[in-house]
């Protein structure tokens, strides 16, 4: 049921721009040699891979059908502790009905094999009380006993992307060095405190897929241990452009989820504004949302 080798894994230029730019030169000899581990992976979990997805910052993800043509996702990165991590907090999860299901993994190249999410289609933007109900099912009653990194590590790590995201690109002319500074040292302080629970990390719209059975479903967490509260960032910003709506948001969602302080959530908002700024402010001219989250961060809108 091998029938890889008749897709085309060609990668269009702003796919390989992307990939370069996150894992360096080295990607181009992983991509050289993805067609041997595509085969011994369809040889090890007896997959017909069907096509390319073409999404992705940190993988290379494909559709594939398991015996007996049942639906699954194949998932591939040139960098295997991602997938390691992935799939212990997959693990973690794996009693909620929320988060995507790990069917399994291999542990030597860090990829994954997961279930099939039906339709699957991501979701633009979700009201507040859909929003309580995905963090409440990622909230776990004990930090699970697995290696992760703490969300400290993961917050430097996201703001040594933004530099390099943000150097020499439009970003640079609205937010200064100083500024980037002071949020990550704000935002360092936030993740040294408050409870400690197992975080996804990059839980936006675009990780959230429809699913017939289960309502909302989540995918591809880059995943931490540290405060929780990180994880509700992207929605109470979503499609705000005054302080109010943002503050009228995070009131919502506190008053549904009594597990997230309102106080910390808006601290973790104004310290992560910049880094949710630079990508839009490359990509092109200024929107209301954009000029709001720079007055957030304390920048030039």
């Amino acid at each position: 049921m091998r029938h890889w080798r008749m897709l085309d894994l060609t990668l269009d230029p702003a796919t390989e721009t992307r990939l370069v730019s996150r894992f360096g030169p080295g990607f181009h000899d992983w991509f050289a040699a993805l067609p041997a581990l595509l085969e011994r992976l369809a040889r090890r979990w007896d997959l017909e891979i069907v096509a390319a997805v073409t999404a992705g910052n940190t993988s290379r993800t494909f559709h594939v059908r398991r015996a007996g043509g049942v639906p699954a996702f194949l998932k591939l990165t040139p960098e295997p502790e991602i997938g390691i991590t992935e799939a212990s907090a997959l693990r973690a999860w794996e009693d909620s009905p929320h988060v995507v299901r790990l069917i399994d993994s291999d542990d030597t190249s860090g990829s994954l094999l997961l279930a099939a999410v039906e339709p699957g289609t991501r979701v633009d933007r979700l009201p507040i009380e859909d929003v309580a109900l995905l963090l409440r099912s990622l909230r776990l009653a004990d930090v699970p006993d697995v290696e992760l990194p703490t969300l400290r590590q993961r917050v430097d790590f996201i703001f040594d992307l933004t530099l390099g995201r943000w150097r020499g690109n439009p970003a640079e002319r609205h937010l200064d060095r100083d500024l980037l500074d002071r949020h990550r040292a704000a935002a360092l302080a936030l993740a040294s405190g408050g409870p400690a629970g197992l975080v996804h990390g990059d839980l936006h719209p675009g990780n959230v897929l429809v699913s017939h059975g289960h309502g909302f479903v989540v995918i591809d967490p880059r995943p931490s241990v540290g405060d929780p509260t990180f994880d509700g960032v992207d929605w109470v910003l979503d499609h705000v452009t005054e302080l109010h709506d943002l503050e009228e948001n995070i009131a919502r969602l506190a008053a549904l989820n009594p597990e997230v302080n309102a106080d910390r959530l808006m601290g973790w908002c104004r310290a992560t504004a910049a880094l949710i700024a630079v990508p839009r402010l490359n990509r092109g001219p200024l929107d209301r949302e954009t000029r709001f989250l720079l007055r957030l961060a304390g920048g030039e809108g």
